[in-house]
């Protein structure tokens, strides 16, 4: 990026902070935007998946389950089910998929994974409650209604569901792939949150990205979901599409504001086609430059603040009356891979292939492809390939950032309660970044707290690269998106 392209993103990001909060930011020279303008981790775990290790093995991972059933209040559970199927590809996606028209395909990976949480059920105690359950993909409606209940009836066989009103159960759809009773009964087997994915309603982007899908059509099934009396709508929008511009995206989120989802995420699109090869269908001379994407984003936050949602960070906007805006303002909002997440006390359980644990002080992953998870799933195995197991540093570093890119703050006391007596003499080294930040605007530091600014809200990847220790240590240019 050049130096002009430099100081018009600077001169953008500036714009969109309220002019009460500029105070001594008014100059942004080139050394600061190519200081931030980086690649970088999104942060929906740390470590994040590079560190993972197939020196990590199933036996690991079952003492890791062990150990959690055996704490004096063992903690709830939340599951995700990975159900990867789609009909037709999305040329932006980068989620683990297989594209095929015929349903028949799914027969087999459902028995498969019918027998996987089987397995895992076993090993959790019964007092271990379902507080969250996720279905994603891929598109988890590409299977039949049968398959939906029978799914549903193994999962609650082998966990503890909740049935008292106060769960949070999900489920990513299509609205293209619905049919007329699909969303009730979806009801009716337990879920009462939906996530539909939109990405951007202008016929042109749709036609470059090949997800083409009405405005009217999405308006008709979330009708039909409010109907169905589901408790929280969430749209998922993406920005840095090809053809995308502020004007263009400015009639999406129009439309989307009609539709008033309590929760709407706007997420940033990472080209990769070196490591997602749907992607490479989108011609790079399409895609927004840096700046116009920034203008974008800065349209999104305006409009969607102006209407009433909180703007709960990164990619994620709720209704105040929301749980991500409560659990924000009660300082227990946490991370994970699904993104922002209520129950940050939740040992996450995923089945499927790709899917991945954070189970007490460990990670795991499953298998990636069909052929290797019907192979350990036939040898009565849970398919885990790699994971990791995290030490005291990663449990403290992995505080540090959680609470910086959930509550845009941390109070070194609450560190010290949990893990070490002196915070700034343990973060010797990182804490003179971290005062660098501050001279830049993006925070304020004193002995006793971090509090991120305005501004630094759109660099809080990189406050939290800060106090990543693996973070210099990677090539993060080619498994990275960049964080500005």
């Amino acid at each position: 990026m050049g130096w002009r392209k430099h100081s018009e993103l600077v001169t953008l990001i500036k714009s969109t902070i309220d002019n009460s909060t500029m105070e001594g930011l008014d100059i942004f020279d080139r050394a600061l935007v190519e200081k931030y303008d980086i690649s970088g981790p999104r942060y929906t775990s740390y470590p994040t998946a590079m560190q993972f290790t197939e020196n990590f093995k199933l036996p690991d991972y079952r003492r890791c389950v062990l150990d959690t059933n055996a704490e004096l209040i063992p903690r709830p559970l939340s599951l995700y089910i990975h159900l990867p199927f789609c009909d037709t590809v999305c040329y932006y996606c980068a989620c683990n998929k297989i594209i095929t028209k015929n349903k028949q395909h799914a027969r087999p990976y459902l028995e498969n994974l019918h027998k996987e949480i089987q397995f895992q059920g076993a090993m959790f105690d019964d007092d271990r409650l379902v507080e969250q359950l996720h279905w994603g993909g891929g598109t988890p409606t590409f299977i039949s209604h049968q398959q939906m209940y029978d799914l549903m009836g193994v999962i609650r066989e082998n966990f503890n569901l909740r049935d008292d009103g106060q769960e949070e159960y999900s489920i990513e759809i299509d609205p293209r792939t619905l049919k007329e009773d699909t969303l009730s009964v979806l009801r009716r087997i337990g879920f009462n949150k939906v996530s539909f994915g939109v990405q951007d309603f202008n016929p042109e982007v749709q036609r470059a990205v090949n997800r083409i899908q009405s405005y009217e059509e999405t308006k008709d099934v979330i009708k039909t979901a409010r109907e169905n009396n589901f408790r929280t709508i969430n749209i998922d929008l993406i920005y840095g599409l090809p053809l995308q511009t502020e004007s263009t995206f400015t009639e999406t989120l129009e439309k989307v504001i009609e539709l008033s989802p309590e929760r709407i995420s706007v997420y940033n699109y990472a080209h990769l086609p070196h490591l997602f090869k749907t992607q490479k269908q989108i011609r790079e001379e399409d895609l927004p430059s840096a700046s116009e994407k920034l203008k974008i984003l800065q349209q999104a936050i305006r409009m969607l603040t102006e209407v009433g949602y909180v703007y709960i960070g990164m990619d994620h906007f709720s209704k105040p009356d929301d749980e991500l805006a409560i659990a924000q303002k009660n300082g227990n909002l946490y991370r994970n891979f699904q993104g922002y997440s209520t129950h940050a006390n939740c040992d996450v359980v995923g089945m499927g292939i790709t899917s991945i644990s954070k189970i007490g002080d460990c990670y795991s992953q499953n298998v990636k492809t069909l052929d290797a998870y019907d192979e350990i799933i036939s040898g009565g195995k849970i398919p885990v390939f790699r994971g990791y197991m995290l030490d005291t540093d990663d449990l403290l570093r992995r505080e540090v950032i959680a609470r910086l890119i959930c509550d845009f703050r941390l109070d070194f006391s609450q560190i010290e309660e949990l893990y070490i007596s002196d915070f700034n003499r343990y973060f010797f080294n990182e804490m003179k970044e971290i005062k660098s930040m501050g001279d830049d605007g993006l925070l304020s530091v004193d002995d006793e707290k971090i509090e991120v600014s305005q501004t630094g809200r759109f660099f809080i990847r990189n406050i939290c690269s800060v106090f990543d220790k693996y973070f210099n240590r990677c090539d993060r240019t080619t498994q990275f998106s960049r964080m500005v």
